[in-house]
């Protein structure tokens, strides 16, 4: 149950609701109790006649098996109908509440995704980010719901119940009460069991789930390479896996579920046994007998579900556990208040940065600054650590020592979506959403922004061409992660997508290597008309997007080799020469 603490706060926030439920409980039982009695009333009634019906009149003997009958038979459709009521009322009040909570959860998982950085995402699967907003809240709410709603009904019937029974013969209740007890033990041991059973299947479906998402995000790839059949054999495997653990616990809920029953039936033919020797007696009527075994049959279904809610908690409890793995994560810290300036000039300080999962920093000793207006180019091979760099300077990394200023001011200082606010970041993996054109190209900006506007950021991304050849032009749907366009389109989309962003500072991570060069070449020129007093920072594998560029920034390694303008460079820079002079023979 300590993981399950954690749901706390949504029982405070519910407390009304619930407790109505609990109240409806509370009046369900109560009707309930009233059943039994009224059957006992009405046997006993019914024997008395019997055995007195040679002193008593037709007439009177017509009269009063009719008031016997149908008085305690309304009584008995009265107390049922009451009773139903409550029962459903209790229903309306705690599943819907769950359902609430249910929600409320999963926008709490979905906002601490949101807010949780790079390094999260690196190091978790979708499929399994997935199965914990879905199937692990679901479970949750199973939790909140049905097992509250039954224990409650448990714990009230059961008190109720046992009460009457105390108080129509004490001896009896004990004897079959009896074997509860053994039912208990058997509950706490097999319940063990349950939660270890439930933790192995949350996590192989996790993996099950994460499994099919990749298959299905790179269908295409697997049929270029005809490895359906692997894949098939790899998802039919871990299916395999899942059903056995499932079975497992399976067999254990077979063994439980008659063994309960049985100890049930033990309990009704010690009522049958001992209530008969009592009406022997004279110290007990055949209605006691009735009232009894009703009572008990009462209780099959709270001691009953009572394994089932066990079952249900402690699978609650290993769903829990690992949605408080995610919720418990160090969120990217955002402690800035203040809106972030019009900077003059931008300054980060690096002794190391290295990634969780590497053996070895991926950026040591950088030292960079930027002016507000300038054209900043990086370049380095592939691996050089272009990109953790952009990342630093976006904030999609936070920084393992030195310094981040903006103006002589940490840049702690700035609220980090004020920060970003002011940023177009287009980054070297493009993503698309299966939406529109328009849609794509509208996305971050202000939704009312005019035609003219998208229309020019398309223009300026050589994106006229290509879109006028859409039968639907802006309105065509480009499929999941923008499928029906081509690699360099896709770019180009994303760059309008940024140039639709009214920024101070744009930065390209290696944003057009899927374009030809006479495109590329078009594309840069634009960009310094279109962005004419913004700050640039480019990033790429390539020299001729950034020949322009005010400073260019050289990457070796995770170094920064050299600085300076293109044709410092290639005069005092022996690697960058190299690879401007092996990149011009390619060309």
């Amino acid at each position: 149950m300590s993981e399950l603490a954690s749901l706390n706060k949504y029982l405070i926030r519910y407390k009304w609701l619930i407790l109505l439920g609990i109240v409806c409980v509370v009046l369900s039982n109560l009707f309930a109790i009233y059943i039994p009695v009224f059957v006992r009333l009405g046997i006993d009634d019914a024997l008395w006649i019997s055995q007195n019906i040679s002193l008593i009149e037709n007439n009177l003997l017509y009269e009063a098996a009719l008031q016997t009958v149908l008085g305690f038979g309304l009584s008995i459709l009265a107390a049922a109908l009451l009773k139903g009521v409550f029962l459903f009322l209790m229903r309306q009040t705690l599943i819907v509440t769950s359902r609430n909570i249910e929600y409320d959860q999963k926008n709490e998982i979905f906002q601490k995704y949101e807010r949780l950085g790079e390094e999260f995402y690196r190091n978790h699967y979708t499929g399994d980010l997935m199965s914990r907003i879905s199937e692990d809240v679901s479970n949750v709410r199973m939790y909140i719901g049905p097992s509250i709603m039954y224990f409650a009904n448990i714990l009230f019937s059961f008190v109720m119940i046992v009460t009457q029974m105390l108080m129509i013969n004490a001896s009896l209740t004990a004897w079959v009460l009896l074997p509860l007890p053994f039912l208990s033990y058997s509950i706490y041991v097999v319940s063990k069991k349950i939660n270890v059973g439930n933790k192995r299947i949350q996590e192989q479906l996790s993996q099950i789930t994460t499994k099919a998402q990749e298959t299905f995000a790179g269908i295409r790839i697997i049929k270029s390479f005809g490895a359906e059949r692997h894949f098939n054999h790899d998802f039919f495997e871990s299916g395999k896996v899942f059903q056995s653990k499932n079975l497992a616990l399976a067999k254990i809920n077979a063994i439980f579920f008659p063994l309960m029953t049985l100890l049930m039936g033990l309990s009704t033919i010690l009522v049958l046994y001992i209530g008969g020797w009592e009406v022997k007696a004279g110290r007990f009527t055949p209605g006691n007998v009735a009232e009894f075994i009703i009572y008990l049959n009462m209780l099959i279904w709270p001691v009953a579900s009572l394994g089932w809610t066990t079952a249900l908690v402690q699978k609650a409890s290993a769903s829990q556990k690992r949605i408080n793995e995610f919720l418990d994560e160090a969120e990217q810290p955002d402690n800035g208040l203040s809106p972030f300036p019009d900077f003059h000039q931008i300054t980060l300080k690096l002794p190391r940065y290295q990634y969780l999962d590497k053996d070895f920093p991926a950026l040591q000793e950088v030292e960079v600054q930027f002016k507000k207006g300038q054209f900043i180019g990086v370049v380095g091979k592939t691996g050089s650590g272009k990109s953790t760099l952009i990342q630093l300077l976006t904030r999609q990394l936070e920084m393992q020592g030195g310094t981040f200023e903006v103006d002589d001011k940490s840049i702690s200082e700035y609220a980090l979506s004020a920060f970003r606010s002011k940023i177009a970041y287009v980054q070297q993996d493009t993503f698309l959403f299966s939406d529109t054109l328009r849609e794509n190209i509208l996305f971050g900006s202000e939704m009312d922004s005019s035609e003219e506007e998208v229309q020019k950021a398309i223009r300026f991304a050589s994106l006229d061409n290509d879109i006028a050849q859409f039968p639907k032009g802006l309105d065509t749907i480009i499929g999941e992660r923008g499928v029906s366009l081509s690699g360099g389109q896709k770019q180009r989309m994303s760059l309008a997508r940024a140039l639709m962003r009214d920024a101070d500072i744009y930065i390209f991570d290696d944003c057009l290597s899927a374009v030809d060069a006479e495109t590329e070449s078009v594309i840069i020129e634009r960009l310094k008309t279109a962005l004419k007093g913004k700050t640039i920072i480019m990033s790429s594998h390539r020299i001729a997007p950034v020949l322009k560029a005010d400073e260019i920034w050289v990457l070796e390694e995770g170094r920064i080799a050299a600085k300076g303008n293109h044709e410092m460079l290639v005069e005092t820079n022996e690697y960058y020469s190299w690879l401007f002079e092996n990149q011009s023979l390619e060309s």
